[in-house]
């Protein structure tokens, strides 16, 4: 596991692309495995700068998103498709059809969870998976329990995520209670995982996932097992690290 923490902003934001558009240029039929939230905005901002100055071509990639609220429409202000599209692909040469996300309003859900595990299974490995980490140390919507599920799955939010999504809903009442979620043996399987974590109220758990005992309590900290992992923090996120 390589941490590394930034100072400022613009050196934490252009590390984290350049992850992404080395990887693109070295292989530009790359599978991405990507992220929502308020972390990567800023990456993907930076993203969409380096493909408007030639610098990266989304052309051949295909991308693969690690959740979606269930029962919110595709075309909700804060689902997850949205964000994605808003934030990234339509602002980029990529190939609509070669972006996934989990369909939150599937007839089916199970059957939802069942062919997007197929689809991650017959064209993967994912090259690169981008991360987030939760104040409860859940990544993409792992949330901590006494076991995790290894495949996608529908999940039911801990009051914490919830409340931490809260700000982006008109009350917490229109946070939705669950969402479909990759699971943490998917996420596992991806050849190289980048996460980022910003600001200090993230510091705690970033100490806690990053140095502190395996557990499934935390979920982040599952990540110490695999054989490739950066890890990107602000100042804030990265204040109790020597």
């Amino acid at each position: 596991m390589n941490i590394h923490i930034f100072k400022n902003e613009e050196d934490f934001i252009q590390t984290a692309a350049s992850q992404v558009t080395s990887l693109l240029n070295a292989n530009p039929y790359a599978k991405l495995g990507l992220a929502t939230g308020s972390t990567p905005v800023g990456l993907y901002k930076r993203l969409i700068e380096m493909h408007r100055q030639g610098l990266v071509s989304f052309a051949q990639a295909t991308t693969y998103n690690l959740d979606e609220y269930v029962g919110l429409p595709e075309n909700h202000a804060e689902s997850y498709r949205t964000f994605m599209n808003e934030k990234l692909f339509n602002h980029i040469d990529i190939n609509i059809d070669h972006t996934h996300i989990p369909n939150g309003n599937a007839a089916d859900p199970e059957e939802e969870c069942r062919a997007y595990d197929k689809m991650l299974e017959e064209n993967g490995p994912v090259d690169l998976q981008l991360l987030g980490i939760g104040h409860n140390g859940h990544i993409a919507f792992n949330e901590p329990g006494d076991s995790l599920t290894s495949g996608t799955h529908i999940t039911t939010l801990q009051a914490k995520t919830r409340e931490a999504n809260a700000r982006f809903f008109p009350s917490i009442d229109d946070v939705p209670t669950h969402a479909i979620t990759m699971g943490v043996g998917s996420i596992m399987k991806a050849r190289q995982i980048m996460l980022l974590i910003r600001g200090e109220d993230k510091a705690e758990i970033a100490k806690r996932a990053l140095t502190g005992p395996i557990s499934t309590d935390c979920p982040a900290s599952l990540l110490q097992c695999h054989p490739n992992v950066i890890v990107l923090l602000d100042q804030g996120a990265g204040r109790l690290f020597k």
